[in-house]
């Protein structure tokens, strides 16, 4: 059977925070939350869009600065967050840029990965024990088929201060999303009440196109009807991986269409790199060096 909205169990005495949530696929993330009975905190930038967004939503939803180019406000966004919630059931790392010019975050990271990658792995470990005494929470993070295209960690020029080619440093950022995900699963796993769980939305049709080359972005406008869907069905896999039962930590969901373009979310494979533990765990251990921030699981025995 297709999983639809409707297959959204009832989220009441739940607490979600939604980074990016003002728009495209957060918007429609937290919306369905908050009407399934969620209080939802959409975790965003602009606090006057994210006021706007919420007006636009009908439950229990607020509003928290976040930007996730700077770590003091990553940093401040988690002391807020803390005060405010005793308890998070859900953390959906959802925020990101795509193709963006070669430029840095506040802290001189490259802006993608800082973007994409280190800002949230920052707001994970700054918020992980609000969620490890709840039984069922869940830490999702949306990646994307562009993990696929061009994608590697390159340890040597993390940054990309020699060169930059802005698909393949989305590509890293995006690769770097679901190791990040596998590597806290198996650190989670011991503890067994919060799972890591990734997704993808497919080709959806979004605000985050706008940064793509002219050369990219023209056909997406061109052929959306085609091979994009609306965000609303980009959001669903996000929101199997974040609420349907049967999810298992370490799992991946995607649309079910060909390319996983398109189409009813279900469980996915990522690439082969993705699965590489022994890069999962020296990227872990360098993104705790770029943002010091120290999680309070620690590293899991692996068999190989």
């Amino acid at each position: 059977m297709n999983w639809t909205e409707q297959q959204i169990p009832r989220q009441d005495g739940r607490v979600a925070v939604v980074t990016g949530a003002n728009t495209g696929l957060g918007f429609e993330t937290a919306r369905l939350l908050a009407e399934r009975g969620a209080s939802v905190v959409l975790a965003v930038r602009d606090t006057e869009k994210g006021k706007r967004a919420a007006a636009r939503m009908n439950g229990d939803v607020s509003v928290q600065e976040l930007d996730l180019t700077s770590l003091d406000s990553v940093r401040a966004a988690a002391a807020d967050l803390r005060a405010a919630h005793p308890r998070l059931d859900l953390l959906i790392n959802n925020a990101g840029v795509m193709y963006t010019p070669k430029q840095t975050t506040r802290d001189g990271f490259e802006m993608q990965f800082g973007t994409n990658h280190l800002g949230h792995f920052a707001l994970t470990g700054l918020l992980l024990d609000l969620l490890l005494p709840v039984p069922g929470s869940r830490v999702v993070t949306v990646s994307s088929v562009g993990h696929r295209i061009r994608a590697a960690i390159h340890f040597d020029d993390l940054q990309w201060e020699r060169s930059y080619g802005r698909v393949a440093a989305y590509g890293q950022s995006k690769l770097a999303n679901l190791m990040f995900t596998y590597e806290l699963q198996r650190r989670l796993a011991p503890h067994g009440t919060t799972v890591a769980v990734a997704a993808h939305p497919g080709v959806s049709n979004t605000e985050l196109v706008r940064n793509s080359p002219a050369a990219v972005r023209a056909p997406i406008t061109w052929l959306a009807p085609v091979i994009t869907q609306p965000a609303t069905a980009g959001a669903l896999p996000t929101l199997r991986a974040a609420t349907d039962p049967s999810v298992l930590g370490g799992q991946y969901y995607g649309p079910d269409g060909l390319g996983e373009v398109r189409g009813h979310p279900e469980l996915v494979t990522s690439s082969p790199e993705s699965y590489d533990v022994t890069v999962q765990q020296r990227l872990w251990a360098v993104s705790e060096d770029l943002t010091g921030v120290r999680f309070p699981v620690g590293q899991a025995a692996f068999a190989a």
